[in-house]
């Protein structure tokens, strides 16, 4: 997939996760998940926005948007390990039922971020591809739609 459209593809769950204002989950360990869903949107939003030129590239803000976002990712696993549900949860039992492809989309995550390089736009759309990729995969099989 070409890096235009793996940003876009970045930029549409991004959307989707904003779109996402619906109740509010009652459950603590649940409210704590999506908390850390929504810093990962919002680093990955802006990264992606400085990639796809819709926000002017600043290599200092998207170094830290970089450490926010692996720092989040690498939580994942924490988070997500007791299984506790909500109505409001967008989270499939699948995690739980298999929770080895369910961390190991969390650390493809973590290590999508890390390896992205800052230096440049040029560099930084290089890195998005990957970060795109690894949402992707893992929403598309543990996230109700």
């Amino acid at each position: 997939m070409k890096t235009a459209a793996k940003i876009t593809a970045l930029a549409l769950i991004v959307a989707a996760g904003a779109a996402y204002a619906k109740e509010e989950a009652k459950n603590p360990v649940v409210k704590e998940r999506i908390a850390l869903m929504q810093t990962i949107r919002l680093n990955t939003g802006t990264l992606g926005d400085m990639a796809s030129g819709k926000a002017a590239f600043d290599a200092g803000k998207a170094a830290a948007a970089k450490t926010a976002l692996a720092a989040a990712a690498a939580e994942i696993p924490a988070k997500f390990e007791p299984k506790e549900t909500d109505p409001v949860s967008e989270a499939k039992a699948e995690i739980w039922d298999d929770w080895d492809d369910f961390a190991s989309d969390a650390k493809a995550l973590e290590a999508a971020a890390m390896k992205i390089d800052v230096a440049s736009v040029d560099t930084l759309k290089a890195g998005m591809g990957a970060v795109g990729g690894a949402c992707k995969d893992c929403h598309g099989e543990f996230r109700a739609d």
